[in-house]
């Protein structure tokens, strides 16, 4: 792990190989450990950056109230000080929505989007119930120790092909989760609809979908894929929601064809 100092707040960060900039962002209850296998295989062809989100992970906790502009601040923050002045941008789940949020706030700094079981919010993707639902679950889910509820979540993060090591790697970076970072992430994007953001989108985007994703299902995708021009939609058949760590191979393979194209 490195690390460097944003508003007065250490973000921490995992980077590997050479090449054209790829920033990883991850989901709730994740860090940059989820990004392992990405910064292995992607190396080869890009300086892979996979940072962890305030609140995560080694980075510091932020307020619960730090928003989603505090969030977008911190991670240009990273960029700045990394010197990354257009990359990539490679957002999972909560991540994704984060990368639209940063195209909104910041277009000039993106080079291009790949959206994985992607959210345009919760709010701009869900059901009023199922977000309320999912916020009520989450805030109180931070409050009890990881036993209690991470191994909850493991039905609904994989589709048919997690392997034993996989799950239990998953499991093991959830239960180090932040309480404070956990429910600040939540507050931040919960009632988030970034569906007016789709249109504007400048840059290639690319959206991978799991076919068994239960917790953002194909059609989100397809939906979003419907209001980005020019967008490129690619199904992983049998991955669910985590589906950079349960096909890899797929996974890595849709990005590196995406980038090419490029």
């Amino acid at each position: 792990m490195d690390e460097v100092d944003v508003a007065g707040r250490r973000v921490a960060y995992r980077r590997a190989g050479r090449g054209d900039p790829l920033v990883l962002l991850h989901g709730v209850l994740g860090d940059s450990r989820d990004w392992q296998v990405q910064l292995d295989g992607l190396a080869d062809s890009f300086d892979v950056v996979a940072w962890d989100a305030p609140g995560c992970g080694s980075s510091d906790d932020p307020p619960e109230d730090l928003g989603a502009d505090g969030y977008v601040a911190a991670l240009v923050g990273l960029l700045d000080a990394l010197g990354l002045a257009r990359p990539h941008v490679l957002g999972l789940s909560w991540g994704s929505a984060l990368a639209l949020e940063l195209c909104r706030v910041a277009p000039a700094r993106v080079r291009s989007l790949v959206l994985a079981s992607a959210y345009a919010g919760w709010k701009g993707s869900l059901r009023p119930d199922e977000v309320a639902r999912r916020r009520e679950q989450c805030l109180r889910e931070s409050h009890l120790p990881a036993e209690e509820f991470v191994p909850e979540w493991v039905p609904s993060l994989f589709g048919a092909l997690p392997s034993p090591e996989v799950v239990d790697a998953t499991v093991a970076t959830m239960s180090s989760f932040h309480p404070v970072g956990y429910r600040a992430m939540v507050l931040a994007f919960a009632d988030l609809d970034l569906r007016p953001v789709l249109p504007t989108i400048g840059v290639p985007t690319l959206l991978v979908a799991g076919a068994l994703d239960q917790r953002s299902p194909v059609d989100v995708a397809r939906a979003m894929h419907a209001q980005i021009p020019g967008s490129q939609l690619v199904v992983l058949a049998g991955a669910g929601h985590l589906s950079n760590v349960e096909v890899p191979d797929a996974f890595d393979a849709a990005v590196r064809a995406f980038l090419a194209d490029g």
